[in-house]
């Protein structure tokens, strides 16, 4: 019982001493005795883009101890230490505090602060902008670096507070280049960028830097330097003198090496208005310095192009481009088809295509039946200068062959064109008949007899008939003579004639009219050199001259395929197109080019395999062609007399 009343006594005795403790202040934060406490906030100062300086003065700390203090910061009036702060320490002395991690050119509030138990106080609140600035830049590194161009760049940390208006890198051989130097121009704004430096000067030494520009200025980055690569030699190339037709002088003068030993060096020209030494070159030495060439081997009145070259080890570098002519040569001339031929005459002609660099005195065609003319046998003389002429050939004798070829002279000598041989005329038209009956025009072509038109005839010489194969198959595995129509149409028969395998050709029989023959390939190389197709060019195979098979081809289309292209049929062989048989049965069309392909057979066979020679004219040439053909072809065929 004693205990409990002893318990309960000590219980109320706390309770008073607790009253009483409160009622005179005791801990109580809120007490008399305990206040906030008193400050001011010093003035910002050291203000920059993103930092400043400023604090504060705690005049009392409440009747407690200050266990914080510093200033807070926000872009709101009223700052709090919710906001941004600093801490700077305890008690009641002044203190300075750094403001950073501001962004540039904004306006913001700080106060200084300070806590004790009874809570946290402020100062008056100080208002201050952070600065614009130029902006921050880096120059990154140099690469890519070649005798006329490297690369580089920047990087913008940060703008100042104004937008970037301009960036890239400046450079320079001095070593502070500034934008009043080169600069590339890399776009705007903030971050990393790549700059491109280009028309340097190779073996150069040079400067480099970054620069920003915002509306407060251009900033630069750290200055870099670099050399460029060697490069290549620098010459010039001398005047071109002593010119000949065939040859001249020249030379050139080497005046720096790039940086680089020069191995070689000399001369190269070309007729094209930039030559290189993969053209004709001379080789004069190594070294700088001057050095002299003898070009040589030119043709005659030639423009050529000429320039130094000389080589180290980046590569081959030239000099200025020379242009000289070499001097004149004979004349160049064509002689023109002859034409107009009668008994006693005819005409031809020539083109001067270049005077040779020297004045045409005269010009003409020169005649005779030597097979070379020249101007000491019979001449035409047709005026002065280039371009082309007419002449009139008279005075010949009737059925007999001549040779013409236009000259030119100048100051030089007499030059010849191409040498056309003709033959004069005489009765031109006639007729012969075969063992059947057929009558054929013929016509004089030169000093030849031609049938006029294609052979028809279904027998033999002696009355023995030629077989009339019609199966494809049956044609193709012949080595013995025979016919068909085309398409074994008969009505063919009368326009374009037969088609004859060259067996029936060369049979003994012979399938020619009396007192003809189906003619050899040495009578229709006569006829092409007649028509007008060079001797030099009669034994090519293929399409041969000019328009010597228009002169051979019926006119019109009512036989050929349009364009009939140069038909003319001065020569009265009316040539028309009967097409062919193919040796070949597997094609699918064995009858081919009715209407645009005249074949012909010779009597002659090719010196090697199962072939023999032919003549063939197409619709869309002028023309004559000579080829080899499978003898189990079938063609159409023409005679000449005896």
């Amino acid at each position: 019982m004693i205990n409990i009343l002893n318990i309960v006594k000590s219980l109320v005795l706390a309770v008073i001493i607790s009253l009483l403790f409160v009622g005179c202040g005791g801990d109580d934060p809120t007490g008399p005795n305990n206040k906030i406490p008193v400050l001011t906030t010093a003035d910002v100062t050291e203000i920059t883009a993103s930092t400043a300086h400023c604090g504060g003065t705690i005049s009392l700390d409440g009747g407690a101890p200050i266990t914080a203090r510093g200033i807070c910061w926000s872009t709101n009036p009223i700052p709090t230490i919710a906001d941004n702060k600093t801490l700077n320490g305890t008690g009641m002395e002044s203190y300075t505090s750094l403001i950073n991690g501001m962004i540039h050119g904004t306006p913001y509030y700080a106060r200084a602060y300070a806590t004790n138990r009874a809570g946290t106080a402020y100062g008056n609140t100080m208002t201050f902008t952070t600065l614009i600035v130029t902006p921050s830049v880096t120059t990154i590194y140099i690469s890519a670096i070649t005798q006329t161009s490297v690369q580089s760049g920047g990087v913008i940390t940060s703008d100042g507070g104004e937008a970037v208006t301009a960036r890239g890198v400046c450079w320079s051989t001095n070593p502070t280049p500034t934008i009043a130097d080169n600069i590339t121009l890399d776009g705007t704004g903030t971050g990393i960028y790549t700059s491109s430096i280009v028309d340097l000067t190779g073996n150069t030494s040079y400067y480099v830097r970054a620069y920003a520009t915002n509306s407060i200025g251009t900033a630069y980055g750290r200055i870099k330097a670099f050399t460029t690569l060697l490069i290549l030699p620098e010459l010039t190339t001398a005047p071109v003198s002593e010119i000949t037709t065939t040859s001249a002088q020249c030379g050139g003068t080497i005046i720096s090496d790039g940086g680089a030993a020069i191995t070689a060096r000399g001369v190269c020209w070309s007729t094209n208005p930039t030559p290189t030494v993969a053209d004709n070159k001379t080789s004069d030495g190594i070294g700088t310095g001057s050095f002299a060439s003898s070009i040589v081997d030119l043709s005659g009145n030639t423009p050529y192009y000429v320039r130094a070259y000389a080589t180290n080890s980046i590569g081959t570098s030239y000099g200025n481009t020379r242009e000289f002519i070499t001097s004149p040569i004979l004349p160049e001339v064509a002689t023109d088809t002859v034409s107009e031929i009668t008994t006693a005459s005819a005409q031809c002609g020539g083109t001067i295509i270049s005077d040779g660099g020297a004045a045409i005195t005269a010009r003409g065609v020169c005649w005779s039946t030597n097979p070379i003319p020249t101007i000491n046998d019979n001449i035409s003389s047709n005026g002065t200068g280039v371009g082309s002429f007419i002449s009139i050939i008279a005075g010949l004798t009737h059925v007999t062959s001549y040779y013409v070829r236009a000259y030119a002279t100048n100051s030089v000598g007499t030059s010849y064109g191409n040498i056309m041989i003709f033959a004069t005329i005489g009765n031109e038209t006639g007729n012969v008949t075969d063992i059947e009956g057929n009558i054929y025009q013929t016509v004089r072509i030169g000093t030849q007899w031609w049938m006029a038109e294609n052979l028809k005839v279904t027998h033999y010489r002696n009355g023995d008939a030629i077989p009339r194969v019609t199966t494809p198959y049956a044609w193709s595995i012949l080595n013995t003579g025979a016919y068909c129509e085309y398409n074994n149409d008969t009505n063919y028969a009368a326009i374009y004639g037969r088609l004859y395998n060259w067996y029936a050709v060369s049979d003994s029989r012979n399938i020619a009219p009396a007192g003809w023959h189906v003619a050899s390939e040495s009578e229709w190389k006569q006829l092409d050199i007649y028509l007008g197709i060079s001797p030099t060019d009669v034994d090519k195979l293929g399409f041969r001259g000019t328009d010597e098979g228009g002169k051979m081809k019926e006119i019109g289309t009512t036989y050929w395929d349009y364009p009939n292209s140069g038909a003319t049929n001065e020569s009265g062989f009316s040539a028309r197109p009967g097409g062919m048989i193919s040796d070949d049965y597997l094609v699918d069309e064995p009858y081919m080019d009715m209407r645009i392909l005249a074949s012909f057979w010779t009597s002659s066979t090719v010196s090697i395999g199962s072939w023999a020679w032919s003549r063939f004219l197409t619709f869309d040439d002028s023309r004559i062609g000579r080829t080899g053909a499978d003898r189990r072809s079938g063609f159409s065929v023409r005679c000449v007399k005896d």
